[in-house]
């Protein structure tokens, strides 16, 4: 612990409020938020820790608070500090999973459609559907069932679906805004748990339709009833009053927390959601801040009642929400909290072998590999490549390696272009220069290790930039690889030198796995670039070739080959011009 979070220590007030840590760059790693912020902050630098906390403390260089009026007040805060932020402590909030809904548009002939996106636009929405493939079964049935329109824009003539008899076709034929009523109040009514009524209607429609030998369409109610049974009645009945409702659980076992949803829809259990995350607190305030941001960033629909266990306060979630909020002690809803609970339980069991397995591949690896190189550990790698062949279309590729994994969010390409020929030492100072003046311009987290893909030569032009141009102090390591084109040896220090790493270790993986994906992000950029010079430099330049005209020839011919053996009469058959046809023959034949 340094000298200014002890002094910090002794400041904090006894009152709610949010609090942020940070590293040593100074950015947020962890958002929380706290009854009482002297004894949550104090918590965390005193007494022992599971390994997840300790790493997040290891980390810590500095931390701020907010103070609030109460307790609401401090959650609600922290979810705003963690929407700004985007910490990467709080993983379990990282979720940008949005659910479907069926939509009825508010239009003068309605259509149907599955979208992820509510807006205020007076649709009708119905879900959410957990499963999206839920969501199209459904809307399929539907579209067998109620013949809305299905066109974006209405064409001229009618299309298949008005033969297949699900659309009236209001292109061609006058549809009154009478029938479309009809048809979005019976949809409304069979997705608000209607469908059973409808089913009963086609089963004695079916039934008519037998009796007066007209078998073509009592098959057709046949099939509908069987689409209705398959779609909509498949799931076991949870409850019988229709209520929509969530129900939440929880199990946190060894610093993991997972959380289980279970979604009831028209008193069936339709679908789960499984959140598994680090736990750095208590429980209940961890479930507090999830349930809050699993309604505002994954765009719920909040049902009519949320059922949540005896340890959590009931009160604030729903001032938080404005929803009815249950802690049931017995009965059928009692049963549910206890079914979620259970498959929490099983769930963080299950995944205990993979997330330890995970967690040596990633954070033990870059731990283990900081100790080896004497550096901080290297939470954020930034590795490059160059590419080019004999000097043309020279590109490099930087990738980002954060807490052992790849963020392919921030992957970068760059045209080299300052540098004449295959030179991989200019290329590489260019690189630096322009990533990491960049960096310094925008305020941009630095890393703690770099990665170049090269010996001594590429790492000394790497660290003159930084050293002597930018003045920054960042380790750079060298990969090298062997005559195989295989990770060999790491260099690093002044003057270089090898460190060795088991070959078998999983830092040493970590290495290879950083290698290959810069290397495969460079060389796939190169080719991407050569591939457009390759066509352009056929065509490109002579009057009277746009675009549209180089498609043409391209669909026309097949390949530039078959173009360069064609006459000017075979070139102007693919609605060339004559004049352009000819500069064209007289281009190729160069």
């Amino acid at each position: 612990m340094n000298k200014t979070i002890k002094e910090k220590l002794a400041l904090l007030p006894d009152q709610p409020g949010c609090y942020l840590m940070k590293d040593r760059q100074q950015t947020v790693i962890y958002v929380g938020k706290a009854k009482i912020l002297k004894n949550r902050v104090r918590s965390y630098f005193s007494g022992s820790h599971d390994a997840k906390t300790q790493r997040l403390v290891s980390e810590i260089e500095d931390f701020e608070y907010i103070v609030t009026s109460s307790n609401i007040e401090a959650l609600i805060l922290e979810m705003n500090l963690i929407k700004k932020y985007d910490p990467k402590y709080n993983v379990m909030l990282k979720d940008d999973k949005s659910y479907p809904f069926i939509k009825i548009t508010n239009e003068r002939h309605p259509k149907l459609i599955v979208t992820r996106k509510v807006k205020k636009d007076k649709g009708r929405y119905f879900g959410p559907y957990p499963n999206v493939q839920a969501a199209r079964e459904t809307k399929k049935l539907l579209d067998r069932l109620y013949p809305l329109r299905k066109c974006a824009k209405l064409p001229d003539r009618v299309c298949l679906y008005y033969h297949l008899g699900q659309c009236l076709a209001p292109c061609v034929y006058d549809v009154t805004e009478e029938t479309n009523r009809e048809l979005t109040e019976e949809i409304t009514r069979f997705l608000k748990g209607g469908y059973s009524d409808v089913k009963k209607e086609l089963e004695a429609k079916m039934l008519e339709a037998s009796e007066n030998l007209q078998f073509e369409r009592a098959k057709e109610y046949r099939d509908q009833i069987a689409h209705i049974e398959s779609t909509m009645e498949k799931q076991k009945m949870a409850m019988n009053d229709m209520v929509d409702r969530d129900v939440f659980a929880y199990s946190y076992d060894k610093g993991w927390m997972c959380v289980q949803v279970f979604f009831i829809r028209q008193g069936k259990l339709i679908e789960r959601d499984v959140s598994m995350f680090p736990l750095y607190r208590e429980a209940d305030e961890e479930f507090l801040t999830f349930i809050g941001q699993f309604y505002s960033k994954n765009n719920h629909f909040l049902p009519k009642e949320i059922l949540v266990p005896d340890s959590v306060d009931k009160d604030m979630i729903e001032e938080l929400l404005d929803v009815s909020v249950r802690q049931p002690k017995r009965g059928a809803k009692k049963d549910l909290l206890l079914l979620a609970h259970k498959n929490a339980k099983l769930a963080l069991k299950e995944k205990f072998s993979l997330i330890e397995r995970d967690e040596d591949r990633t954070i033990g690896a870059i731990e283990r590999l900081g100790q080896a190189l004497g550096i901080y550990t290297p939470y954020r790698i930034e590795a490059f490549d160059n590419s080019n062949i004999q000097g043309t279309d020279p590109v490099s590729a930087m990738v980002v390696f954060l807490d052992g994994k790849p963020n392919k969010k921030e992957y970068r390409k760059y045209k080299i272009k300052t540098v004449e020929g295959p030179d991989d030492y200019a290329s590489i100072r260019e690189v630096v220069r322009r990533r990491y003046t960049r960096v310094l311009k925008e305020n941009l987290p630095l890393p703690d290790l770099i990665l170049i893909d090269g010996g001594k030569g590429q790492v000394s032009a790497a660290l003159d930039v930084l050293e002597n141009e930018l003045s920054l102090d960042i380790p750079v390591a060298g990969l090298v690889k062997d005559d195989k084109h295989r990770t060999s040896n790491l260099l690093i220090g002044d003057p270089l030198e090898i460190v060795r790493l088991e070959r078998n270790s999983q830092e040493f993986y970590l290495l290879q796995r950083i290698q290959d994906e810069v290397h495969r992000f460079a060389i796939s950029f190169h080719r991407q670039l050569r591939g457009k010079s390759a066509f352009q430099s056929v065509l490109d330049g002579i009057p009277g070739v746009g675009e549209q005209r180089k498609k043409r020839l391209l669909k026309h011919f097949g390949s530039v080959k078959k173009m360069k053996e064609a006459s000017v009469e075979d070139i102007q058959q693919a609605g060339i011009p004559l004049k352009t046809a000819q500069l064209i023959f007289e281009a190729l034949k160069k």
